[in-house]
């Protein structure tokens, strides 16, 4: 659905692919019959722990970033900022899981909403789940500079992320697991859990040679990793 055009921007066929979403300003130039308008992004389901995330999420981790669904007959061109793109295929089916920062464009076909990074499946800090799960993922959230919730992306389609450097995808599984710099995690596609470890300790504070902490990757699936530690 998404090609692209180089290791920056994309381009995407709306009448093959249908509705695109795409962060507001990823825009670059169409050709054809193109139609923009703005697009909302649900946030969690109802109760205390949705109405943190609708509220808490946009002002601690900017989730969402305002988006535009594009939809007419031509063929639009995407990037930002001039950072590195990866599209990840989910025609067949699956969840991805990435900061709103780091997510260019998506199909409509693609169920997007903002989870709590303690919920089960995992998202970097994955804290468990109830008020302490909660309080761990935000813990984890200001060692490693990932956010308390992020953005989910369920069903059959096609997204494109945002990196710095390029990307490598590792696959994940209970006989391979995983472990990723937490600044250096983009991504993270299919039942992947992940678990924050620190390796400071009394005995070697101070001497940990800017590795104190770690993402634990495990389950089924694969993870996607910048080839950089600079955050978007």
């Amino acid at each position: 659905m998404f090609t692209k055009v180089n290791g920056k921007a994309v381009s995407v066929d709306l009448s093959r692919s249908g509705p695109i979403i795409a962060r507001r300003g990823a825009m670059l130039f169409y050709t054809g019959q193109v139609l923009f308008q703005p697009h909302q992004i649900p946030g969690m389901g109802g109760g205390m722990m949705g109405g943190l995330a609708g509220m808490a999420g946009r002002m601690m981790q900017g989730e969402h970033e305002a988006t535009m669904v594009a939809q007419g007959n031509g063929t639009v061109h995407y990037g930002f900022r001039g950072l590195e793109v990866e599209v990840i295929d989910l025609s067949g089916g699956g969840e991805l899981r990435v900061e709103a920062s780091r997510l260019l464009a998506y199909t409509q076909g693609l169920q997007a909403s903002i989870v709590s990074t303690g919920a089960q499946g995992g998202a970097p800090g994955g804290g468990g789940r109830g008020l302490m799960g909660a309080l761990r993922s935000a813990a984890s959230g200001v060692a490693t500079g990932q956010g308390m919730f992020t953005t989910q992306l369920t069903g059959a389609g096609a997204a494109v992320i945002l990196g710095h450097g390029g990307f490598i995808r590792l696959e994940v599984n209970p006989n391979r697991p995983v472990t990723v710099d937490p600044q250096a995690f983009a991504a993270s596609v299919g039942q992947v859990q992940t678990s924050l470890r620190s390796t400071v300790s009394l005995r070697n504070m101070g001497r940990t040679g800017g590795e104190a902490f770690q993402l634990d990757c495990t389950g089924h699936g694969a993870v996607y990793v910048q080839a950089s530690e600079q955050r978007l």
